[in-house]
């Protein structure tokens, strides 16, 4: 054929093969020739699409022959459903547009009722289904009304991610996780919310690190050095701290064994409540006589009010990471939160200026 021929629209209804499932099928025709022909319908190719470009990609003529029947979107998408392996996702998606054509064709036999109306004057009943083209759509695909009223919410906030469910790259819970992360983000870090937090002087992220009052172990090496270089507080000095949390805040409370029931007590304190532990596994680590090796240590992960997470992959509570200077905090545990949360941050009695947080400490200098 000289011309190249165009798909009917009810074809377009489901995806084309990838490249790669189109090569495996172009390589079975140049093999085995064109075991079924291609199904044309006013003049387009209504069911073969992979086939016919198959056919061309390999010179192989391809055969045609004509649909004849009173259904072409029926036919289209039973014969599809029954070649393909769709996701539940995807039939989803093939409903939504399934229900617009079943739409688009009441439509047109509206218009058409009218417009002999107005010719010879003579009313006809327009005879419709019983069920809303949505569940026509649905029983159609075979998926459930649910799902496809999913699926067009999806393609009213982001039709950009309608291609993605259609590819099989992404479920519709995977979609509608996304939408809430997009509208978490926004409500988190619009300017509106940002100037209005500044003033307030709160935070919707905050990682505190204590100075916990505790002493130097003395050693005949150094007996001048009993005390920390660094000041360090009180139970009662760090439960009168003022938190400047928003309403609704992640906080994590970084401690070691020894200060972890202290950790606990300074959460209710500040009113927040605990979740769980994140742990750091440090490479070695302090072993006091007859005990074990002290190789990790906790942030305790607590809340004020009903913070979400923007990002829940990946994201375990037990990580490695290499050591840094005395109590400098891992650079892959800040690159984490920074990944799953969104907002105002807040580095209390920060070592180092960290990107993406306020410091608050006199020992913050250069970043990470």
């Amino acid at each position: 054929m000289s011309d190249r021929l165009t798909f009917h629209e009810y074809a377009d209804i489901f995806p084309m093969l990838s490249l790669e499932e189109l090569d495996t099928l172009a390589a079975d025709i140049a093999a085995n020739g064109l075991l079924e022909p291609i199904t044309l319908y006013e003049g387009k190719v209504l069911d073969g699409r992979n086939r016919y470009v198959a056919c061309l990609n390999v010179a192989v003529d391809p055969r045609f022959t004509q649909y004849t029947g009173d259904d072409p979107l029926g036919f289209v998408v039973s014969k599809n459903l029954h070649r393909r392996q769709l996701t539940s996702s995807q039939r989803a998606v093939v409903a939504l547009e399934v229900e617009r054509h079943i739409g688009a064709n009441l439509e047109a036999v509206r218009r058409e009722k009218i417009s002999q109306y107005r010719q010879t004057g003579e009313t006809t009943q327009i005879v419709e289904s019983s069920q809303p083209a949505a569940e026509q759509a649905a029983r159609m695909v075979g998926t459930n009304r649910q799902y496809v009223s999913d699926a067009k919410k999806i393609a009213a906030q982001a039709p950009e991610l309608i291609p993605q469910i259609a590819s099989g790259a992404m479920t519709i819970p995977e979609a509608k996780r996304e939408i809430r992360r997009a509208e978490a983000l926004d409500r988190l870090e619009s300017i509106e919310a940002q100037e209005a937090k500044a003033i307030q002087g709160v935070y919707d992220v905050i990682v505190v690190d204590p100075p916990w009052p505790m002493e130097k172990i003395e050693r005949d090496v150094r007996p001048n050095q009993s005390e920390f270089d660094y000041p360090t507080m009180s139970e009662a000095e760090l439960e009168a701290l003022d938190i400047p949390y928003a309403d609704d805040c992640h906080v994590w409370l970084w401690t070691t064994h020894k200060f972890l029931p202290m950790a606990m007590r300074l959460l209710d304190a500040w009113g927040l409540k605990y979740v769980c532990t994140f742990v750091w596994h440090k490479p070695g680590g302090f072993q006091p006589y007859g005990l074990p090796q002290y190789n990790c240590e906790m942030a305790l992960y607590a809340r004020r009010g009903s913070p979400s997470f923007l990002d829940t992959k990946a994201f375990p509570v037990c990580f490695e990471a290499p050591r840094g200077a005395h109590s400098e905090k891992p650079g892959a545990f800040y690159d984490t939160i920074r990944r799953v949360t969104g907002g105002r941050r807040l580095d209390m009695f920060s070592r180092r200026l960290i990107d993406g947080f306020d410091a608050w400490g006199n020992e913050a200098s250069d970043g990470i």
